[in-house]
């Protein structure tokens, strides 16, 4: 399997021969350190590069994809661990299934961390959104998205999803995750084949008139009408209707909904992510401003992976560790700084340890700390789009 280190030689080669296959040096150089090195292959015809970048005295070994924003053809999305749907599976995995429909993948590093929960399984921790449908909700720590108008921002997102039942009362609400016995969850069909529940009410919802429906959209406001109320759990899910489940201690406003009775969701999120098409969850900030945040405490080296940008360039980054006789891993404020000596203005963590991973141009580059990919709920993609095509209106 591409990225499993059998040993510290055929590594090595294989990590070479994987960039004398990509990049291109787009201006900058990589953190460097007494003992670094960094092997690229320079190309000007193109908007990105992989490097990869060494330090033996401590050791490191740093994976990089860096991405020009200067290109237009070039765009950033996420996977889910089973396509369209929730699920866990390696970032090989979740890459052989890329739409191609989008264009052609360059790179891609692991994303979120997740809820380690059989029902439903792969469910992300925070935020995200795959091609502007809204997957999974925020739930308060450090976010990344590109925003309506093609900048990338990062900061903590709040959730103010909420139902407002027919008596004019409202409820908060999570989405597509395990719903607890004093909750309401909303669930579409990128939960899945049914709720996984198994008690409380669950409403089915199917479309107001022709107010705005599924896909889910941040910042819209939904007008459903209740189509049937069941009480015996895992309700089947399908690309039409949605399911409202309530917890049997989630309170009595519920009993104003039966059959018929229109409802609002509304999908609001803070800051306001109404228009975003790609967004994933990750925490804590590393950098903002150019500084890099600070921490206190017994702090560990563990693998990491992260995105960063500027002005002028985006950066995923990997950094492998728990093999001494490799890479050692990093601290969070070691990240920050040599995420600061990079170049980066802004970065924002992503999940490490077992879990970090980069995918480059069809393989693993990197080590994995357990010896093999492990399997993640989702990931941060940078692709090049499909060309359009032609006008037939305009061909000869």
């Amino acid at each position: 399997m591409p990225g499993v280190r059998s040993s510290s030689d055929s590594w090595i080669r294989r990590a070479l021969a994987a960039a004398c296959l990509l990049s291109v040096c787009l201006g900058s150089n990589p953190a460097r350190a007494g003992g670094s090195t960094t092997n690229t292959t320079t190309r000007a015809d193109r908007g990105y590069a992989y490097i990869h970048d060494t330090v033996s005295s401590i050791p490191w070994s740093v994976h990089i994809f860096k991405v020009s924003r200067q290109r237009q053809d070039l765009a950033f999305t996420t996977n889910l661990g089973n396509s369209n749907r929730l699920g866990m599976a390696t970032l090989s995995e979740q890459m052989k299934g890329f739409p191609g429909s989008l264009g052609t993948p360059l790179a891609a590093i692991n994303g979120d961390f997740y809820i380690n929960e059989p029902e439903p399984l792969g469910d992300p921790r925070d935020l995200q959104i795959l091609n502007g449908e809204l997957i999974s909700a925020p739930a308060g720590h450090a976010c990344f998205w590109i925003n309506a108008a093609g900048q990338p921002q990062s900061t903590n997102v709040a959730s103010h999803l909420r139902v407002v039942w027919p008596d004019g009362t409202s409820a908060p609400i999570g989405l597509n995750e395990l719903r607890e016995p004093t909750a309401v969850v909303l669930y579409s069909a990128a939960a899945g084949r049914q709720t996984w529940t198994r008690d409380g009410i669950e409403l089915v919802l199917e479309r107001d008139g022709d107010q705005p429906w599924v896909p889910l959209r941040a910042g819209t406001t939904l007008h459903a009408r209740v189509r049937s109320v069941r009480e015996a759990g895992s309700t089947p899910l399908d690309p039409e209707t949605l399911v409202l489940s309530v917890g049997p201690k989630a309170g009595s406003a519920v009993r104003s909904a039966t059959n018929g009775s229109r409802l609002q969701l509304v999908l609001e999120t803070f800051p306001d992510l109404s228009g975003v098409q790609t967004a994933i969850g990750g925490g804590p900030t590393l950098v903002r401003n150019g500084r890099p945040m600070a921490w206190s405490g017994f702090l560990l080296r563990h693998p990491r992976t992260a995105i960063g940008w500027n002005d002028e360039h985006l950066f995923l980054v990997e950094v492998d560790g728990r093999q001494p006789d490799l890479s050692v891993g990093m601290t969070f404020p070691e990240l920050a700084e040599y995420l600061v000596k990079l170049g980066c203005r802004e970065a924002v963590n992503f999940d490490g340890g077992g879990s970090a991973t980069m995918w480059a141009m069809g393989h693993v580059v990197n080590s994995p700390s357990e010896g093999q990919e492990r399997a993640g709920a989702n990931s941060l993609v940078v692709y090049l789009r499909r060309p359009a095509a032609p006008d037939s209106a305009h061909q000869p």
